[in-house]
């Protein structure tokens, strides 16, 4: 057995551990879990767990069939929230066949496996993200907690020891957190996590949301990841930073221009322009996600990049000399709503194919120009962002970036999921519907 197994069974058994809690992802982002005792913590190590497959397939129905849930010793942690008598840990798993081959469909593989590649090339791949999400009174309807808006205090901001708990909790589990703050929209929050090698950055968002869901819960409210989830204010989106080092050097850094940009930064950003539109299906992929993603509420609207507008794809923060390895890309289209695995590797083949082929990276935005309509989009030549979850789907579905990346099982997968998404939406009457026409038609 592997020191970091050793570690895990002494650890748990001096902690009165009694359940660990083994997570998995499924394609579209939602955590899933199933509990074993602490007399099977050893063989589940070595051998793995059986569970049902197809729980990893999103929400379209498919018949059962089994595979081994795999613990990575490394995620051990105890969970703060549980009694301290009969405690309970979790771990993530990797997921494989009953052959012990990786499961096509688990997305913490995909990630792994672009990871690795990227490492054969001496590279490691960094993230951030910054999370905002709403409280609301319960998990019926959006009803609002306050009506805060940017870096505001009590009386306005109510939920400053909400997020003081999360922060808390994050930070006792082994998670870092950089800062809190109530958002822009009414009952709006955001909580921005330290950067960590990309995988370990999935991880703790996945960890992070379950964390925030448990401590609303706790209190009785409710956390939500809605990208949209009230007309007439911000949307809740999740921008991602972006590094790649080799060793302790920054790649993306460069002091020969005034965006201190490298070539390898520079055709990375192309990179990611370039391919946005193929992967938009996994950073907003949901209908409500395109209703966020509209002129004046504070969200990407173009194909862009540049230092400070909100209407930009890509934002590169502007980087202190003296702090070279602090350069990084934002990207900010992604919403709350994401599997971050699925995500990080597709974002990372994209800027890897821009490095790779050498993509010339456009002008950036001008702040004294910038588009504030659809109309300026087009007016300024500027290609505007995928409008809807369909438009998304078409451009994900023939990418063969995306199929080289995901491989064809998990694209397949979640087209069949997006398409059951529409057509049920489809066949639904909204409320918008009936308000503006039934009285006149």
């Amino acid at each position: 057995m592997s020191d970091d197994k050793e570690f895990v069974l002494k650890l748990a058994h001096a902690n009165g551990v009694k359940f660990i809690r083994l997570w998995f992802t499924d394609i579209l982002g939602f955590l899933k879990s199933f509990a074993i005792t602490i007399d099977e913590l050893e063989d589940s190590l070595t051998e793995g767990v059986r569970f049902d497959c197809s729980t990893v397939l999103g929400k379209i129905s498919h018949d059962e069939f089994e595979g081994i849930a795999l613990p990575d010793p490394t995620t051990f942690k105890i969970l703060p929230w549980r009694p301290k008598e009969d405690a309970v840990a979790r771990m993530f798993c990797d997921l494989y066949t009953t052959d012990m081959t990786p499961f096509v469909a688990d997305s913490r593989h995909v990630l792994k496996r672009n990871l690795q590649k990227l490492a054969h090339k001496g590279y490691t791949f960094y993230t951030g993200a910054e999370i905002e999400f709403f409280f609301f009174k319960n998990n019926n309807t959006p009803e609002i907690i306050d009506r805060g808006g940017y870096y505001d205090l009590i009386p306005l901001d109510l939920a400053t020891d909400y997020r003081r708990q999360i922060v808390l909790t994050l930070e006792n589990i082994g998670i870092g957190v950089i800062s809190s703050h109530h958002e822009g929209a009414f009952s709006q929050h955001e909580i921005d996590l330290r950067h960590e090698d990309a995988l370990t950055t999935a991880d703790n968002i996945m960890t992070f949301k379950l964390i925030a869901k448990e401590i609303a819960h706790r209190n009785g409210i409710y956390a939500s990841f809605m990208p949209k989830p009230i007309a007439g204010q911000n949307g809740s989106g999740m921008h991602i930073h972006l590094s790649i080092f080799k060793e302790d050097t920054n790649i993306f850094y460069s002091a020969e221009n005034q965006f201190n940009l490298s070539r390898e930064a520079q055709h990375f950003i192309a990179g990611l322009l370039h391919h946005c539109s193929e992967f938009f299906l996994l950073t907003n992929q949901w209908i409500n996600s395109y209703k966020r993603l509209v002129p004046g509420y504070d969200a990407p609207t173009h194909i862009s990049w540049g230092h400070g507008d909100y209407t930009t794809l890509i934002r590169v923060p502007k980087c202190r000399k003296e702090k070279p390895r602090s350069t990084r890309i934002e990207l900010k289209n992604p919403d709350s709503a994401i599997n971050p695995y699925l995500v990080f590797a597709a974002v990372l083949a994209s800027g890897m194919k821009g490095i790779e082929e050498q993509y010339e990276l456009p002008a950036p935005i001008n702040l004294e120009q910038k588009p504030i309509s659809k109309k300026d989009i087009l007016r300024m030549g500027l290609q505007p962002i995928p409008s809807s979850l369909e438009e998304s789907l078409q451009n994900f579905e023939k990418s063969s970036l995306m199929r080289e990346t995901l491989g064809d099982y998990i694209v397949n997968m979640i087209v069949e999921n997006k398409l059951a998404e529409i057509h049920k939406y489809n066949y639904y009457i909204t409320d918008y519907e009936i308000n503006e026409y039934f009285p006149y038609l």
